[in-house]
């Protein structure tokens, strides 16, 4: 691994508005829901607004693991990490937008509204040409030379 496979993980997850998270519930059961992504802070922590009396806050509180799945034209994020549930007015301010009132009518001032910290421990991404020619010219090299396609993508596992 090195810092450029971490900063191109960040800026890939940076780049996608929706991630889904994945919790287990109380019952050992998984969970899965679609999460609007904040962009990620200095220190590596990706944020989430969601409810304080919500499944993400029950979840979390009872078990802190979960995962995060991103995807998009061109590559795919799966992070794993800890999660915890932040009652910070000053961080609601710095991360709230327009979009998040979408997702939240009463406003930042919502006492209801909580945000979610996701610190991870290891991130993977796939990333690939989403070009239709590139990726035939690749499955045409791997069926004609019967070695697998190496030249359609990249694959990194990173610490964080």
């Amino acid at each position: 691994m090195s810092r450029n496979d971490k900063e191109k993980l960040y800026e890939i997850i940076d780049d996608i508005e929706i991630a889904m998270m994945t919790t287990v519930e109380s019952n050992g059961a998984l969970h899965t829901r679609p999460m609007a992504n904040q962009k990620a802070d200095a220190g590596g922590a990706i944020w989430f607004f969601t409810e304080k009396d919500g499944s993400v806050v029950k979840n979390v509180r009872a078990n802190n693991k979960l995962s995060l799945g991103y995807a998009s034209s061109g590559a795919y994020v799966a992070v794993t990490g800890r999660g915890t549930a932040v009652d910070d007015r000053a961080k609601i301010d710095e991360l709230w937008s327009k979009a998040v009132e979408a997702w939240f009518p009463k406003g930042k001032d919502d006492p209801n509204l909580t945000l979610l910290r996701v610190d991870p421990d290891l991130g993977e991404y796939w990333t690939f040409p989403s070009a239709p020619v590139s990726k035939a010219i690749g499955y045409v090299k791997a069926k004609l030379s019967g070695e697998p396609a190496d030249d359609i993508g990249e694959n990194r596992k990173v610490a964080l």
